[in-house]
């Protein structure tokens, strides 16, 4: 068994989303100062980050567009932990209902990998002409019981509008969303299992979280 890493590192600063403020990461109580507060030889550093939920890979849950949708705290675990994946290679601006042809979604994580991770970090990424899905491939998701779904985009929406079907209907059923995610392609051809748990949050329906696939052999 081996793990492949998912996720985006995050970084002091990190702009992850156009117009969301980068986290600032800084000492709560440094090194130094904790000396005075320990027996000789002892140091410890606690670490302070001030920063929105939509930073890094992160997974949404019903909340972030509900308000009677349950928060992080109400995550089903069976749902991020361990489960069956199965990967999507597309390289269209919207991806439709065709790239499911054939695919079982059942009990799975759908990851959709379009390379779009290659621009994270840079001015690009936030680019309004992004890989996101169509209404069409989320009515099949919906319908078929996906149990999470994931791709390495801005945004799994067409954020051209201010409309975010894909956000409405997937949530609306329940199914978490993971955005921005990365090395995708490592996984074609592997039979794999996708995790992606956040912390249980109260009050709260997005945060980042260690996103890694499992894969056997």
């Amino acid at each position: 068994m081996r793990h492949v890493d998912l996720s985006h590192v995050i970084t002091d600063g990190l702009i992850t989303y156009p117009g969301l403020p980068g986290p600032v990461i800084s000492d709560h109580l440094s090194r130094d100062d904790s000396r005075a507060r320990y027996a000789p030889g002892y140091e410890f550093q606690i670490g302070h980050i001030a920063m929105v939920s939509n930073t890094g890979t992160y997974l949404d849950t019903p909340f972030h567009r509900f308000p009677s949708g349950h928060d992080l705290s109400g995550l089903d675990l069976a749902r991020v932990a361990g489960v069956p994946g199965v990967l999507v290679v597309t390289s269209e601006l919207r991806t439709g209902a065709a790239s499911l042809d054939g695919v079982d979604v059942a009990g799975r994580a759908v990851l959709f990998a379009t390379g779009w991770d290659r621009h994270w970090a840079t001015e690009a990424y936030g680019d309004p002409e992004h890989p996101h899905l169509g209404a069409d491939v989320v009515e099949l998701l919906v319908a078929g019981g996906a149990a999470v779904v994931g791709i390495d985009s801005v945004n799994i929406d067409d954020t051209r509008t201010g409309e975010r079907p894909v956000h409405t209907a997937l949530l609306g059923a329940g199914i978490p969303i993971v955005e921005h995610l990365r090395g995708l392609g490592r996984l074609r051809g592997e039979s794999f299992t996708f995790t992606a748990v956040p912390p249980a949050v109260v009050g709260m329906g997005t945060f980042p979280v260690r996103a890694f696939a499992t894969v056997a052999g």
